[in-house]
This record gives structure tokens, sequence and C-alpha cells, in this order.
């Protein structure tokens, strides 16, 4: 199927490549843009038909955030993470979603998975309160989804849930200002003492076992997705997508380069720096292609209503955060080359670099834990991971 979406977010690429530094200071994202993405399709991807939603391959939509990402990737993030919960509702009861988009299908959701939130049972739901870090985009949704345990009667969890808060239930405090993925606003989300009714919860172990309550309305493939799949290459796809741009404006930047130094002469006939800019572009498109058929081989499983193994889910948790880790590897090199010039603010290589290493600390991106289960995997050890 041809990515219609994609062929109207390039016709906005221009635009958005000329905001870059401007949502780089502002530390937000310009609301025309949000507004320019909503309307060539990018938040509809992976929603619900039943809303007006494409239900588009993800890899689909990876394209589409690897390729904004490349010119601002603050942008490619938010579009992502704001993109994917449209996914992550569908596995909610129905009520839930109508409650999302009864009335209104373009509404947005943020999310902060970490389980900080605490849950007390009461009649008909939960009470919930707690304080969330790091909700990128949370000030162009109106809903939130938020990681929070379950207390028993002796103060200890006892269930681990995702639940569904709207936007009067919450604030938010802005706290966003480091050094990369600067124009996400993942700011924190506050809320206290708030009723959340029983069908507005996930448990993450149903969402784990793939047999989640959207099923019964969302019967299309998508929806049988793992999470561990579908959310952590929303994360690794930005990333790429900065290196892809960084490596892009590299190349350009360097072809008229001459040196000042180190016996001078033009920067193209330098062997190392032919050198470096072959293994960044090896790592990229190895990247592309191993998350792509993970992806592909992902859906055509669901598609056939077959059962998804755990060795396809662990090597594609396996090649996504190693995707992460050759993307960072790649813009280091190309950093390293680049010359004193490719420090000043604004320089898109530079700001590929901070971008890049920002998006490598999300929790999705820990390669170490991720290798360990893919090795624990293939040694026949039990493996039970929320991310799988």
């Amino acid at each position: 199927m041809d990515n219609e979406v994609l062929e109207s977010v390039r016709a906005l690429l221009p635009a958005i490549e000329k905001r870059a530094a401007a949502a780089d200071e502002a530390r937000r994202i310009p609301e025309s843009t949000i507004g320019e993405l909503a309307d060539a399709g990018v938040f509809r991807m992976l929603q619900p038909a039943r809303y007006g939603g494409l239900e588009n391959d993800p890899a689909d939509f990876y394209q589409v955030v690897r390729e904004i990402s490349a010119l601002c990737c603050s942008t490619g993030w938010v579009a992502s993470i704001l993109g994917v919960h449209a996914w992550q509702l569908g596995l909610f009861p129905e009520r839930a979603q109508d409650d999302v988009w009864g009335e209104d299908p373009d509404v947005r959701i943020s999310s902060s998975y970490a389980p900080v939130g605490r849950l007390t049972p009461v009649d008909g739901g939960y009470e919930l309160t707690g304080r969330w870090s790091f909700s990128s985009g949370c000030e162009h949704a109106t809903w939130t989804l938020l990681g929070a345990l379950v207390v028993g009667a002796r103060g200890k969890p006892v269930d681990f849930l995702t639940v569904l808060v709207p936007r009067a239930d919450y604030r938010i405090e802005d706290m966003w200002d480091v050094v990369g993925l600067r124009g996400t606003a993942s700011n924190d989300i506050l809320v206290t003492s708030a009723f959340v009714p029983e069908h507005r919860v996930l448990r993450n172990y149903e969402q784990a076992q793939l047999k989640v309550p959207g099923q019964q309305v969302n019967q299309g493939p998508l929806y049988r997705l793992p999470f561990g799949a579908v959310f952590t290459s929303a994360i690794t796809a930005p990333v790429l997508g900065a290196v892809s741009g960084g490596y892009a404006s590299y190349l350009s930047r360097m072809k008229e380069r001459v040196r000042l130094s180190l016996g001078g002469g033009r920067f193209t006939e330098d062997p190392f720096a032919q050198v470096a800019l072959a293994r960044a572009a090896s790592d990229i498109d190895a990247t592309i292609l191993q998350m792509d058929r993970n992806i592909r081989e992902l859906t055509a499983l669901a598609t056939a209503r077959k059962e998804i193994p755990m060795e396809l889910r662990l090597r594609t948790r396996r090649d996504q955060v190693r995707g992460t880790e050759r993307a960072v590897a790649a813009i280091d090199m190309l950093f390293k080359t680049a010359g004193g010039n490719a420090l000043r603010r604004g320089n898109p290589v530079e700001r590929a670099w901070r971008d890049a290493h920002a998006g490598s600390v999300h929790v999705a991106n820990d390669v170490e834990r991720a290798l360990a289960m893919y090795g624990r995997g293939a040694f026949g050890l039990t493996v039970e991971d929320n991310l799988v």
C-alpha cells in the first residue's frame, strides 16, 4: 500500500526544518506544526478505523517519523509518541475509547509509563495520586496514559496498570530544560486523588499476553501486536531519523570543506573521513532493514492470526536497542570528524548529536537489559518483561 501520509508530510518538511531552531529555543513544538501534522494524518496512522483512523502498517508510520526527525528530531519525537498512543488506546475497553474519541476523533494523548503513581481501589474504580516526569508532547494533548501500582490492604503493590486520565484531572508543571530533544516539552504530570473508573485501566500483564479488551471491537492485526515492539520502535525511529538527517547534512557540508590544519587539502580526500562516512551509512541502513523486517514479520503473523513466538518478540527488541546503539555510534563518528564548526549551536550535525544522545537514554533504549533478555531467551530461560 502506498504511504499517502508520507507524501503529505514531505510537503511540510521544508517548513518543519525552518522551525527546528525555534522549537529548540522555545522548548516546544509550534502549534502550527502540530496542526499540519494532524491535517496530514500522522496522528491517525495507528488509530482504529472506527474513529476515522487509518490502521496503517507500523513500518509506514516509522518511516514518516524518521523523515520528520531527519529535519527536526523534537518534532519527530512528539509525532511518534502522540501517534503511537492512538494505537495503545485501541487496546483499552471500548468505553474508554469512546470517552476520548466519541465527540472528537482528533483528540491526542501523552504518557508517562513509569509506575510511580499509586492506585487505591474504591467503588467503581481507583483513586490515583502521583507525579510523573518526561511526558513528551503533553502540552499538545488533553488526555494522558500513566503508569501506576495498585496498593493492597497492607500497602504493598499487587498489580501494575496503565491508566487513562483526562486533562481536568491533572496539571502540567514546566520542568523541561535539557540538552537534547529540547522541543519535546517533556514536562511533569501531577495528579492528586483523582478518580479513575474501572474501564479506563489496562493491565500490563494482559497487554504483554496480547489479550486486551480493545480487541473485541478493534479486530485488525494492528491491535494484536506486542506493545514491546510497537512502542519501543516508536522510540528508536526518531533517533534513527535524527542521525539520518545528521548524516545528510554532514555529507553536504563536508564536500566543500578544505582543511586548515593537518597538512590542508580537501576534506573529501581524507581516507579516515571516508571510512567514518561508510561506517555511519552502513549502520543507518542496517538498522532500518532489521527493524522493518521484524515489524513486517510481526504484522504478517498478526494478519494471519498466528501466534507470535517469543523468539521474534525478543529479536525485535534486540534489533531495536542495537539500532539505537548503532545510530548513536554513527553520529558520534561523524561529529568527531566534522571539525570545530560542528560545535556551533544550531548546526544540524550538532543538534542531531544532542538529540540522538537524549533519545538514547529512554528506558526503551536500555541496551544491556534488552540484550540480556534476548540472551536468556536464546538459552531457553524464561523471560518476563513488560517491554517484550
